[in-house]
């Protein structure tokens, strides 16, 4: 089994019966146990206008959670860029960074991470999604030491080495993560049906920068790890219902589920979930470790992130420690 790096994005979900108090403690205990065993990093994601997703204020979360650890990379995975002004995002992780030293990760997105009517209400106009390019070279910019004579500065920010990944769910960002020579994250876990065609797109026009000197592809899988494979197969129920809800535009809380919803038995729901899940990975740590071998060998990714919609916190844990295992040489 190859040793790759593994880690974990956060979407801080509320839980049925939680609170989104309770949905960021569990995001801290969740990032506690993936520094002690070992994981490389945990991201949250941009969200906003969805009433069971407690990280529209991702910057604020990142800091909170890097506070709470010692040692574990913390990032957004990712912000929409759209949605800020380049200096604010440069001022923002320029103060992370500032705090927490070699410790912050920079995920970009060029999606809205909403609706549209609340991406109006989010972006300074409604340009912003195509001046996407042009954003990154410019917080690259605010980065810079070679920014020291410009009108514009970011402090903190300025002259710190902050890691920018570039964000996909469809072909089009591998062009442009390519193009910079930047790592490049894709979203299998809830678009996977571009996944290959987009890490061949950025592995094939992929130039070398003072980054990065060749290709770093991180997939982000979901993963629901149990004892036995029986017990797995129930906690996928959640996921299915939570993704039925997602298709349905009838979200709830993520709860446990006995009972697939009625409407998942029509062919159109169903195919649409089923891919959705085309990266999604559930079982005991045998059957984890061989299916996840074939996954990695396949694909050749530097990277796994892992995605758990997991309603109880100690099974969710309990998970995260199995996937370990699973994936740890022996």
């Amino acid at each position: 089994m190859t040793n790759i790096p593994i880690s974990i994005l956060e979407l801080v979900t509320v839980v049925d019966g939680g609170t989104f108090s309770t949905a960021i403690s569990n995001t801290v205990e969740v990032a506690k146990n993936a520094e002690y065993l070992g994981y490389k990093r945990i991201w949250m994601a941009e969200h906003h206008n969805m009433e069971y997703i407690a990280s529209s204020a991702t910057s604020v979360l990142i800091g909170h959670v890097a506070g709470k650890t010692n040692s574990i990379r913390v990032g957004s995975g990712g912000i929409m860029l759209p949605n800020h002004s380049p200096l604010v995002i440069a001022e923002q992780f320029g103060t992370l960074e500032s705090i927490y030293p070699n410790r912050i990760d920079l995920g970009l997105g060029r999606a809205p991470g909403s609706d549209q009517l609340t991406a109006m209400a989010l972006r300074r106009n409604q340009e912003t999604a195509h001046n996407f390019p042009e954003d990154i070279r410019q917080l690259q910019t605010y980065f810079s030491d070679n920014n020291r004579d410009a009108k514009v500065r970011a402090f903190p920010g300025e002259g710190l080495d902050i890691p920018i990944w570039i964000l996909g769910s469809s072909t089009d960002s591998a062009y442009l993560a390519a193009e910079m020579g930047l790592p490049y994250a894709f979203a299998s876990h809830f678009a996977p049906a571009q996944f290959r065609a987009a890490i061949k797109i950025y592995r094939n026009n992929f130039k070398p920068s003072d980054i990065l000197e060749k290709p770093y592809v991180m997939a982000c899988v979901n993963i629901l790890a149990a004892d036995t494979d029986e017990e797995a197969n129930e906690l996928l129920k959640s996921l299915i219902s939570l993704f039925v809800g997602i298709i349905t535009n009838k979200r709830k809380p993520l709860k446990q589920v006995v009972k697939l919803p009625e409407v998942y038995q029509i062919p159109e729901v169903r195919q649409a979930v089923n891919n959705m899940l085309a990266c999604t990975f559930f079982g005991s740590k045998e059957t984890l470790k061989k299916n996840l071998s074939v996954f990695i060998e396949e694909t050749e990714v530097n990277e796994l992130m892992i995605a758990s919609h997991i309603f109880d916190l100690d099974a969710k844990l309990k998970s995260f420690s199995i996937l370990h295992e699973a994936l740890s040489v022996n």
